[in-house]
């Protein structure tokens, strides 16, 4: 038997096990188990690989994650001695271990403003759960009992448990589990391209912040309790605040006593330049949550900060704070972070995602501009966007564009997701010029089998 049947026997192989017994997230699954999931069996670098042989530059990090890049050796190793050492112990017992320790003091140097006591969760999701039962018990400690609602945005993602799902401001989220729950409430997003009409980004950044004000005052702000947003929104459709939103929304946040908590779940660890997207767009938040690029996904791990503010509240309370997860501030996984931070470090991903590579990243992203199908392309650091339109004046969508573009990407070596009509990219930081020509390259390829997979010359 040759190589290639033999290869193509152990993927069907592998399908079939995965179509009889693994439930996907997000998927259709009866659709899927008829056509047979990729299997992907190796990564290196940018690159990943699946077990027919086919080599795809992966244009989204995994899921917005892998910021160091696949086959750290280093932070492999760090989990492997970690593994050796301290396989598990929880942190509750009144006991901790040196790694969740070592990280909580290695983040306090990272994060922005006074941001300096960490709660560590698994995902980004348990985070922002987490997140809100830390609000909800902070201002029950001022004796504000009533400070409960979170506002949110539309086209927000913020996870998928109850809490983090009702948060989330994407529609086709709630019905199945009958969300969202009580205490959240949505309002527009600053998605100038889609929405703002013929108000330019300024006006219409001023116009979409002022909406947090009006829901506030509509509620009572004796009845707010905090705004939870991302710095820019990536599963919403990589929506970039014009640069009058995020002033406005602190000053409407401070003069209202309600709290900010920026989700850094994608954002967080170097992805628009800076550590953190807080610092790009000069937010100062009471609390943040992060996630992904914190072991750039080579491990499960995630963490809510804080500020003297709260912290200092929950930590004089004489009142048990009665939340965690067995596996909050698991050692391995903090090894790993701390493994991750230091290739980060050495490498000087961030700096090069603020600075040449990130230039050079939305320099090829914006040349896309010019291509028939795209309306608007924008991005900040390595997050780029680019809208497919029928009509560049109107801004027409086709409506299906977008997933006959994915198919096409997968088809020709590249991972880019559809949100909608809308084209992401979020590579890993470790990407190179070389790497970045051949992204494009294949991107371009792409948009063009789309064109005329659309009818468009």
């Amino acid at each position: 038997m040759s190589q290639a049947a033999t290869l193509s026997n152990q993927t069907k192989r592998w399908q079939e096990m995965d179509a009889a017994h693994h439930l996907h997230p997000y998927t259709t699954h009866h659709e899927l188990a008829a056509k047979g999931a990729r299997v992907i069996t190796h990564a290196e670098g940018v690159y990943l690989y699946d077990s027919e042989g086919q080599r795809l530059i992966d244009g989204m990090a995994g899921l917005w994650c892998v910021n160091a890049g696949y086959g750290r050796k280093e932070i492999a190793e760090a989990g492997a001695k970690a593994l050796t050492e301290l396989p598990y112990y929880n942190n509750f017992f009144q006991t901790t271990n040196p790694y969740v320790a070592e990280l909580s003091e290695k983040l306090s140097t990272l994060t922005p403003g006074n941001l300096n006591q960490f709660f560590f969760a698994n995902s980004g999701s348990e985070a922002n759960d987490s997140a809100v039962k830390m609000i909800r018990f902070f201002w029950n400690l001022q004796g504000k009992k009533t400070k409960k609602t979170i506002i949110a945005r539309k086209q927000a993602y913020h996870g998928v448990t109850m809490t983090a799902a009702s948060l989330s401001g994407i529609p086709s989220m709630h019905p199945q589990a009958d969300l969202p729950l009580p205490g959240f409430t949505h309002i527009d997003y600053p998605y100038w391209y889609g929405e703002g009409g013929n108000s330019n980004p300024a006006e219409f950044g001023l116009k979409v912040a002022q909406a947090l004000e009006a829901k506030i005052l509509e509620l009572g702000a004796d009845n707010v309790a905090a705004f939870f947003a991302e710095p820019v929104q990536g599963a919403g459709g990589l929506v970039i605040p014009p640069e009058t939103y995020w002033p406005e929304i602190q000053r409407i946040c401070k003069k209202h006593d309600v709290l900010l908590h920026v989700d850094e779940v994608i954002c967080g660890f170097g992805r628009t330049g800076k550590w953190f997207g807080s610092e790009t767009f000069n937010i100062e938040p009471d609390s943040m949550s992060m996630a992904k690029g914190m072991t750039s996904g080579y491990q499960p791990l995630s963490a809510v900060a804080v500020g003297p503010r709260m912290g200092d509240t929950l930590f004089n309370a004489d009142e048990e704070w009665s939340h965690g997860f067995t596996y909050s501030g698991h050692p391995v996984a903090c090894a790993v972070a701390l493994a991750n931070i230091d290739v980060m470090e050495r490498d000087h991903l961030v700096e090069k995602t603020g600075g040449e590579i990130g230039d050079y990243f939305q320099g090829k992203l914006s040349e896309l501009s010019n291509h028939p199908i795209i309306g608007e392309t924008r991005g900040v650091g390595l997050l780029g966007a680019m809208e497919i339109v029928k009509n560049k004046e109107t801004r027409e969508r086709f409506g299906d564009a977008g997933g006959i573009c994915r198919d096409h990407c997968f088809e020709n070596g590249l991972i880019m997701r559809a949100i909608g009509d809308t084209m992401v990219l979020s590579p890993p930081l470790s990407i190179t010029k070389p790497e970045i020509d051949e992204l494009f390259g294949l991107a371009v390829k792409a948009l063009d089998l789309t064109a005329e997979s659309l009818g468009v010359s």
